[in-house]
């Protein structure tokens, strides 16, 4: 249970629950016990008095008798009744505090996990898989609950009715206790041997139930290129194979578990049958009476629930062992990225590279090298070059998704890992290449970049970012659903949201990644020229693939294989007849045949 000991500061934080469950367990316990007490005086009453009942055979007493024996019973079925209903109470109020108390736990654990991993850095997402990371947070604390509250429930249940059992048990007959429970070590051995065939069973039926996750999630969310290539029968023949492999792993699991209870089972009715033989025997010597035989028959029977118990409670132990394990490796993992300034300060927008080189973590692929640029306030970048040039985690690094390894980012003259981490993302509007949106309205999209937003502000910067008519064009306009990814937006409609969404925070520096991609010519004029006007005074740096001819730069870069090649304005980059040159040109013969 090594796993397990993370929770513990969970229980010492609700411990009042813990302990209350505790009492009201061991009074349930208490009332229950006193039943086969009262039970075995009932029987004895009667035994003693049927052979008074015969003697006065034939006479008038004997009616009197009689009465007495009923009047007798029906005290003692009352006082059983009595006994079960406060036992009752015990073990509602007993649920009460260890069940919800699990409950709570699971609450506490899932926010943690899902606050741990929001602390996480881009590397750590880009190698877990979306399904391992679901399965964590959903399965496995579901499989952790279950040993917090029915396993820590009937494993106090278990020990406190088997002390209190054991000592009624020795107090009647020692001799006659230790027949009776004979058949328990042989239990004990069982539940020692099978919990760790259970625990590997588990461990490898909830790896393979993250496989499904991700298998899951991967193709729903790719569902339209598997549609496309009409690959919807090899997808299904392969999820069926990793199902298949699922519940033969499952069928194992439960083979182990199908051949357990049942052994227990017998061992249990073994030590009925060993407390019947035995119990006559002790009766024939006159060392007990006949009502001590039904009230070991009850205890034992009392017990059988708790010992059969011990193993499932061992299941769920182990199996929450093996989910616990894989929640720890998760907690265990530190962000890389972390904030080490807790004040925050305003950014003028001067930005400064210094040699830098970045490898992906990852990969270990070399991104950028020895690249040193500098971006006074208010000036706009250009950033040109090939696919994988290093474009992107230019974009990346100044909104700290990653740290350098060699060199150094400024801000307004520190260093950036020196600025508190998230006035600096606030203030960094970031439009990235791979647009995403959430499954909610057009309008809360659009101020997802602003913690308050004002009545018609969202309309304000959607027509900045060309985008409001065609959202009033739609049946619900700004309340418009955009679905999951925001599949029901083109890809152009998705990019002027994101633009929207960045303008909106009114950042101190604009980083544009290739948005403009999916956008005709007259749209892309109009968000470029919001961007001379509105945001002209706004460091603004736009990695892209086309040269914007009604935007002036005052720098543009081209980078080559994680370089800068070619550095200056453009009408210097003309001059050079370089990469620049020709992607002018290019695009100039592109326009002209579109004219054409």
């Amino acid at each position: 249970m090594k796993e397990l000991q993370y929770l513990n500061s969970y229980f010492v934080k609700y411990k009042w629950h813990l302990l209350l469950g505790i009492v009201f367990v061991a009074l349930s316990n208490y009332f229950r016990v006193l039943q086969p007490q009262a039970i075995r005086q009932a029987l004895d009453l009667v035994y003693e008095n049927v052979r008074s009942y015969r003697l006065y055979d034939g006479f008038e007493a004997q009616q009197a008798l009689l009465s007495s024996i009923g009047s007798s019973l029906l005290s003692f079925g009352l006082l059983v009744m009595l006994l079960a209903v406060i036992m009752g109470i015990f073990m509602y109020y007993m649920r009460q505090t260890i069940i919800v108390m699990s409950r709570l736990i699971e609450y506490d654990l899932r926010k943690e996990l899902y606050d741990h991993y929001q602390k996480m850095d881009l590397a750590f997402f880009k190698k877990t898989m979306t399904g391992d990371l679901m399965a964590r947070i959903s399965e496995d604390v579901s499989k952790v609950r279950m040993y917090l509250g029915p396993a820590v429930l009937y494993g106090i249940n278990l020990s406190t009715l088997f002390v209190m059992v054991i000592y009624s048990m020795f107090s009647v007959s020692p001799e006659l206790s230790w027949y009776c429970l004979l058949p328990l070590p042989i239990l004990s051995l069982s539940i020692y041997f099978v919990s760790s065939i259970i625990h590997k069973k588990s461990e490898v039926i909830q790896r393979q139930l993250a496989r499904l996750n991700s298998i899951s999630q991967e193709v729903f969310s790719g569902i339209r290129v598997v549609k496309s290539y009409t690959h919807e029968p090899h997808m299904l023949q392969y999820f069926s194979a990793e199902c298949d492999v699922y519940k033969d792993k499952s069928m194992n699991l439960a083979t182990v578990n199908a051949l357990f209870f049942p052994l227990m089972l017998l061992i249990i009715g073994a030590s009925t049958i060993l407390t019947i033989y035995f119990g006559g025997v002790q009766v024939y010597k006159g060392n007990i009476t006949p009502g001590n035989i039904a009230e070991f028959v009850i205890y034992v029977n009392m017990l059988t629930w708790p010992v059969t118990a011990i193993g499932w409670i061992a299941s769920i132990v182990q199996q929450a062992e093996a989910s616990q394990g894989r929640i720890n490796e998760f907690l265990s993992v530190s962000p890389v990225i972390v904030n080490t300034v807790e004040e925050e300060s305003k950014l003028s927008g001067l930005i400064e590279f210094d040699q830098v080189t970045f490898n992906y973590p990852d990969t270990g692929i070399r991104a950028l090298h020895e690249v040193s640029f500098t971006l006074r306030p208010g000036e706009k970048l250009a950033i040109v070059g090939r696919t994988g040039s290093g474009k992107t985690t230019i974009a990346e690094l100044l909104v700290r998704m990653y740290d350098v390894q060699d060199g150094t980012i400024k801000l307004d003259g520190l260093d950036i890992r020196k600025h508190n981490l998230a006035a600096l993302r606030r203030q960094v509007g970031y439009v990235p290449q791979d647009v995403f949106l959430f499954s909610t309205t057009i309008e809360k999209n659009i101020g997802f970049g602003k913690d308050e937003m004002s009545d018609g502000e969202a309309a304000h910067y959607a027509e900045r970012a060309a985008i409001k008519d065609d959202i009033l064009a739609l049946p619900e306009g700004f309340d418009t659903m955009v679905g999951e990814r925001g599949v029901t937006l083109s890809g152009g409609q998705k990019q002027r949201i994101s633009i929207a969404r960045a303008f909106i925070k009114k950042p101190s520096i604009v980083v544009m990644d290739d948005c403009l991609s999916a956008v005709d010519t007259d749209t892309e004029n109009k968000i470029v020229g919001f961007l001379e006007e509105d945001l002209g005074d706004t460091t603004t740096i736009i990695i892209t693939h086309r040269i914007y001819g009604s935007l002036v730069f005052d720098k543009i870069i081209v980078l080559d294989e994680g370089k800068i090649i070619e550095e200056g304005n453009h009408e210097d980059l003309l001059q050079l007849g370089g990469y620049y040159a020709e992607m002018y040109e290019r695009q100039r013969v592109s326009e002209v045949l579109d004219d054409v």
